[in-house]
């Protein structure tokens, strides 16, 4: 995992340790045991509002962005249709790239209070739904919404992270 930290007043190790075990709860969740990279950005809301104004164009501060770098087999990873070759894999580590996040720390700790519940929970959440995007889940239907909320509460509680 590479981390890119532009919000360094926000971010600290307890932070860092908190996604990277976010990270390998979700992929253990989905089965996912390859040897894998994501670039992490941790930023704040005006960083993050600049990227989604880039990549999406819209001009709003957001919780999390996801870019998924595979295409998966009925748009869900599931164990078995992966296809691991050059293309979709870092040539000096042998790692399959899954993408990237980008997170802002401040929108995090906004939307704990909001929610009333630990700001710990809630990064834990952003990471784990970004990562679900990453292996190819979205919510763009009430059915994939159910399903991908489903997942997110059974890694949290997994976690120890209840609200």
């Amino acid at each position: 995992m590479d981390f890119v930290i532009e919000d360094k007043f926000l971010f600290t190790k307890e932070i860092k340790n908190l996604i990277q075990k976010s990270i390998q709860s979700a992929l253990k969740h989905e089965n996912f045991n390859y040897p894998y990279e994501i670039n992490i950005i941790i930023t704040n809301n005006e960083g993050i509002r600049k990227y989604n104004w880039e990549f999406r164009k819209k001009d709003s501060a957001t919780d999390v962005l996801s870019f998924p770098m595979l295409f998966f087999k009925d748009g869900y990873f599931n164990g078995n249709n992966l296809d691991i070759n050059v293309e979709n894999t870092n040539p000096d580590s042998g790692e399959v790239i899954l993408g990237d996040m980008i997170l802002s720390i401040e929108r995090a700790s906004e939307q704990a209070l909001e929610y009333n519940h630990s700001l710990e929970r809630e990064i834990a959440f952003l990471t784990v739904h970004s990562i679900l995007h990453l292996l190819g889940h979205d919510h763009e239907t009430e059915e994939e919404r159910k399903l991908m909320r489903t997942k997110e509460e059974e890694i949290l509680n997994s976690m120890n992270l209840v609200r």
